[in-house]
């Protein structure tokens, strides 16, 4: 049994999770945040927090170890400039990522706070909803360039001979 259509699938749905829960992870927040009711943030960043854990975590920790046997059955040196620049942009929206998280978790805790006190959402909450929705823009365009990337294959020289 050839091994490299396997490979391919899983490398390509892990790609589309994280592309995918991204997007939708961001959807639910925002429409969320506009509400402005505690309870339904609270409740919404509950299930995203699963959600970034259940799905992105595991694509984003799949995503290499899938590229890489990829690669590596199909022969493609892991310094193709595509192959390099592509794990650029995979670090570049980590960078993002992580504390995108972090601050999920802490919305979700600010919103929890707020509903069980009958409280208005604190100032605090705002301010990191903001670098929240910031951090999106760059890991976002990242992972569409790695898209445009895996599907194109671009003849890059990084560095010459």
């Amino acid at each position: 049994m050839e091994i490299e259509p396997f490979l391919r699938l899983a490398h390509v749905a892990g790609a589309a999770v994280l592309l995918g829960t991204g997007a939708g992870i961001a959807f639910f927040m925002v429409m969320a945040h506009r509400s402005r009711d505690a309870r339904l943030i609270a409740h919404v960043s509950g299930t995203v927090v699963i959600a970034d854990t259940l799905f992105t975590a595991t694509a984003a920790i799949l995503q290499p170890i899938t590229g890489y046997l990829l690669a590596r059955e199909i022969g493609w040196p892991l310094t193709e400039g595509w192959i390099l620049v592509s794990l650029a942009l995979y670090v570049f929206t980590g960078l993002f990522w992580l504390p995108v998280v972090a601050i999920q978790i802490r919305l979700r805790d600010l919103a929890r706070r707020a509903a069980a006190e009958g409280a208005p959402l604190p100032l605090a909450y705002f301010r990191l909803y903001r670098i929240w929705f910031a951090c999106g823009f760059p890991a976002f365009a990242a992972v569409v360039g790695i898209f445009w990337l895996m599907l194109n294959k671009p003849d890059l020289t990084l560095f010459m001979n």
